[in-house]
C-alpha cells in the first residue's frame, strides 16, 4: 500500500499517542508503615553474598526492634548492641522479599534514610526467581558510606547495554552477564552524591523510582530537597505518567538484549548486609579501620545509623 504524506504523519501521531498513554500507570500497591509486614516475607536465609549477617525472621527481627512501624514509617535496621564472637553466627538483620511479582510496572520507594556506616552494604532490588536467568535490577546499593548509587542489570549470558544511552548517569559497564563479569553485571553510577549513604541521610532522603517495560528499564533518582520532584512522586497520587519524570539517572533498553529471554516476573527485595562479596573487598581501601569481620564483631554502636526509614512504596500498574 502506498501512504500519502498525510497518512504517515497520522499513523507516526497514533504511535507516538500509544506510547504517550503507556506511560501511565494507576496504583496496584500502597505499601505503608504496618503495610510492609503484610506485603513482604521476612527470610531468614543464609547470605547469597558472604555477608557477615544472620538474617532473622519476622518474630525475631520484631522482638528485638529491628523492624517496627508506626504511622507512615517503617523501620528496618540491624543490630548495635551486641558484641559478637568471632566464630558465632554474623550481625542480627533483616531481608525482606515482597510476596507480589511484577513485570511491567513503575515502583516509587520514598525513603528518609538509609543504612549508613563501615562495612554496610544496604540494597533494594528486584529479581527473578530463576537467577540469573529472570534477571535482577539493583535500584539502590552501595557500600562503606561511598557514595555515589549505583544501578546495575545481571543478566544471564546475551545481554549488552549500547555505549550511548540518553540517561544522567555514567555507564560502568555494558556486558550485563554475571558469567562474563564475574556478577559485576552493567552499572550506571549517579552523578548525585545525595543518592547514597550519609549525604542521602542528612538531605533528608528522596525519591527514586523504577519502570520496567518490555522494551527498557529506567531509574529516576530525586533528593528530598529538590525542586524537580514530578508532582505525582511527591503527593504519592493514584497514577503516575513517567512521560512527565525527565531524563532518568539510568537508562537500559533492549537494543541489545532480548528482554523477553533475559527478564521474568520479580520480586522486591529489600536488605541490610555486612562485609561480604562487596563490601568486604573494598574496605580497606575505602578508608575503613582494621578489618571488616573484626569491626563488624567488636563495634556495635558503630551501626546505630545503619537503618532504612521508609515512608512508603508504591506500585503502579
Amino acid at each position: 500500500m502506498k501512504c500519502s504524506v498525510s497518512t504517515i504523519t497520522y499513523l507516526t501521531a497514533l504511535v507516538l499517542a500509544d506510547t504517550a498513554l503507556g506511560a501511565t500507570y494507576s496504583i496496584s500497591d500502597n505499601i505503608v508503615g504496618n503495610g510492609f509486614n503484610s506485603a513482604f516475607t521476612y527470610q531468614a536465609i543464609a547470605d547469597p553474598t558472604n555477608g557477615r549477617v544472620n538474617y532473622v525472621d519476622q518474630a525475631t527481627a520484631q522482638a528485638d526492634n529491628l523492624t517496627y512501624a508506626s504511622g507512615d514509617t517503617f523501620i528496618l535496621r540491624a543490630d548495635y548492641t551486641t558484641t559478637l564472637s568471632a566464630s558465632g553466627p554474623g550481625r542480627n538483620s533483616v531481608r525482606l522479599q515482597s510476596n507480589a511479582q511484577y513485570s511491567t510496572h513503575v515502583a516509587v520507594f520514598d525513603i528518609r534514610h538509609m543504612p549508613q556506616g563501615c562495612g554496610t552494604w544496604p540494597a533494594v532490588w528486584e529479581v527473578g526467581a530463576d537467577w540469573p536467568n529472570q534477571g535482577e535490577t539493583d535500584i539502590i546499593e552501595g557500600v562503606n558510606d561511598v557514595p555515589p548509587d549505583q544501578v546495575t542489570l545481571h543478566t544471564s549470558s546475551g545481554c549488552t547495554m549500547p555505549d550511548s544511552r540518553d540517561m544522567t548517569g555514567t555507564s560502568e559497564g555494558t556486558d550485563c552477564s554475571t558469567t562474563d563479569t564475574n556478577n559485576a553485571g552493567c552499572g550506571v553510577q549517579s552523578t548525585d552524591t545525595n543518592s547514597y549513604g550519609p549525604d542521602f541521610n542528612n538531605n533528608g532522603g528522596g525519591w527514586y523510582a523504577i519502570e520496567r517495560t518490555d522494551t527498557f528499564i529506567k531509574v529516576w533518582f530525586w533528593p528530598r530537597n529538590s525542586g524537580s520532584v514530578p508532582g505525582d512522586v511527591n503527593s504519592g497520587a493514584s497514577s503516575v505518567d513517567t512521560d512527565n519524570w525527565g531524563t532518568p539517572m539510568a537508562l537500559f533498553p533492549d537494543t541489545d538484549c532480548d528482554f523477553s529471554s533475559h527478564f521474568g516476573p520479580h520480586n522486591i527485595i529489600i536488605n541490610l548486609t555486612f562485609c561480604g562479596d562487596w563490601a568486604g573487598a573494598v574496605y580497606s581501601s575505602d578508608g575503613c579501620p582494621g578489618t571488616c569481620v573484626d569491626y563488624v564483631n567488636n563495634n556495635p554502636s558503630a551501626f546505630a545509623n545503619a537503618y532504612f526509614d521508609f515512608a512508603g512504596i508504591r506500585i503502579y500498574t
